[in-house]
């Protein structure tokens, strides 16, 4: 059987979760209240959500 090539790794694109305001960053989205400091919460249409340890919150309409 023939091996599966491997994809190449894409860099972190900080850029999607920093702003740049002077001379410091800003971040747009915010950080999970389980997990703590360094680990986002992912914006969805309707939810915020964890992807280390799974949490969601639900937006109001």
């Amino acid at each position: 059987m023939a091996k599966k090539k491997k994809k190449p790794k894409k860099p972190l694109q900080g850029w999607k979760i920093y702003k740049v305001a002077g001379d410091k960053l800003e971040r747009k989205n915010r950080y999970c209240p389980k997990c703590g400091p360094g680990t986002f919460m992912a914006k969805h249409a309707n939810r915020e959500f964890c992807g280390q340890c799974g949490y969601t919150e639900f937006l109001k309409k």
